[in-house]
């Protein structure tokens, strides 16, 4: 089975569709036992960093989810809650990955970024099936810095993070639920690590 964090922060609803189109069997659930047990893990998020995070904390889910041991998905803020911190409200997030989440540059471009952008991908089973050059859409106004665990780059003002790996923990800034087909293989590939 797989599991949809619900902590009300969110574009679950496209996930959904996106599982539904797929075929997949998943649960849209708060419950730590559920999330644990679960085959596969989707942290979807739309919204403001603090507010997320305070949810989490209120539903008791900030420990579960750094205790998930199987394939996790973090979209979008689910992505950006994975760092260490974001500037978004000066939050701490839950430190799976290094790093601090930032704005970008309202002086350089205009924030946030809305539509679709080019993202250059590594190898990596999450794009297996991909070109190396693909258009995915993106609805941001903070992003995390190229690092070690950088498995795709987009470029808006500056280069960035567009999707990270770090052991079972996968983070997408894009939406693969609203990138058409492209994004929906993403989204295969994931269900089938």
């Amino acid at each position: 089975m797989i599991v949809i964090i619900d902590y009300n922060a969110g574009n679950t609803r496209s996930v959904m569709n996106a599982l539904d189109r797929l075929g997949a069997e998943y649960e849209l659930t708060d419950d730590a036992q559920k999330i644990l047990a679960a085959e596969k893990v989707i942290f979807p998020g739309v919204g403001h960093a603090k507010h997320a995070m305070d949810s989490l904390k209120n539903k008791g889910l900030v420990d579960v989810i750094k205790s998930v041991s199987q394939p996790l998905l973090g979209i979008c803020v689910g992505m950006q809650l994975l760092y260490e911190c974001s500037e978004e409200g000066n939050t701490d997030c839950l430190g799976i990955i290094e790093g601090t989440v930032k704005k970008f540059d309202d002086q350089k471009v205009i924030v946030p970024q809305v539509g679709w952008n080019t993202n250059f991908l590594t190898k990596n089973r999450l794009f297996q099936g991909l070109k190396e050059s693909i258009y995915l859409y993106a609805v941001h106004s903070f992003r995390a810095d190229v690092g070690a665990h950088t498995i795709s780059t987009s470029t808006y003002g500056t280069e960035y993070s567009s999707a990270v790996q770090f052991n079972n923990f996968y983070g997408v800034q894009f939406h693969p639920e609203k990138s058409s087909k492209d994004g929906q293989l993403i989204i295969k590939n994931f269900l089938e690590l």
